[in-house]
């Protein structure tokens, strides 16, 4: 599979190891430019190319920068991208940390997912947001085992959610359907499954517990 990944850091940077390393032809963007990609590809064999490039032809495309840099992205960039593309959006608002306050986030009420998929001007699929980077590379287990690690993945287009599930299992994930891209407030920081590592039972159990309250933290 032709896959784009906007993003070169901890998600974006072990997801290429990953998923190069299972046969997938990976095109790997970051802000600076394909020069400062060079390491990246000699030790994994991806493509590095520019922003722009990256969603071209491929089937998925994932956007793993912070969400501060989501209205930056070239306008149009996934005009290029096969049809059917799904977008896989990993990103979380931090607005003390390091977003700043985003109005239509906190007073409007739009999950952090809504939001960047307005930015893009495409339906994205919301996935790796909680999950700890080191885990893409150490914790991968087969289908069946009782430690699997179950990721929550929500968005409305459920052909898309689809493919990007089938993906996640074959990265040694299970999954678990979160809902729509409105109902992907339970897996935002601060909530229970974020940051879990637990099985499908867990993360199931969590996403049911979270509540749609923002929390002091993560308000700007």
């Amino acid at each position: 599979m032709k896959i784009g990944i906007i993003g070169a850091g901890n998600i974006g940077g072990n997801l290429t190891r990953r998923l190069t390393a299972l046969g997938h032809d990976v095109y790997v963007a970051n802000s600076r430019g394909p020069h400062t990609l060079t390491a990246l590809a000699e030790e994994t064999g991806a493509t590095p190319v520019t922003v722009e490039e990256a969603p071209r032809g491929v089937e998925i495309v994932v956007v793993t920068i912070p969400l501060k840099a989501v209205p930056d992205l070239p306008s149009g960039l996934f005009d290029g991208a096969a049809d059917g593309v799904a977008v896989i959006d990993t990103g979380n608002y931090y607005p003390r940390q390091r977003d700043g306050r985003i109005a239509a986030i906190e007073d409007e009420g739009l999950t952090e997912s809504r939001w960047t998929e307005r930015q893009l001007g495409h339906p994205v699929i919301k996935a790796f947001n909680g999950t700890y980077a080191q885990d893409i590379l150490d914790r991968p287990l087969p289908a069946g085992d009782p430690d699997r690690i179950a990721l929550p993945v929500a968005g409305d287009d459920e052909a898309a959610k689809r493919k990007v599930r089938d993906l996640i299992d074959e990265l040694g994930f299970d999954t678990v359907d979160a809902g729509g891209i409105d109902d992907s407030w339970r897996q935002q920081p601060d909530t229970p499954v974020y940051g879990l590592r637990g099985g499908v039972e867990a993360v199931t159990k969590a996403l049911a517990e979270a509540s749609p309250e923002r929390t002091p933290d993560f308000r700007g």
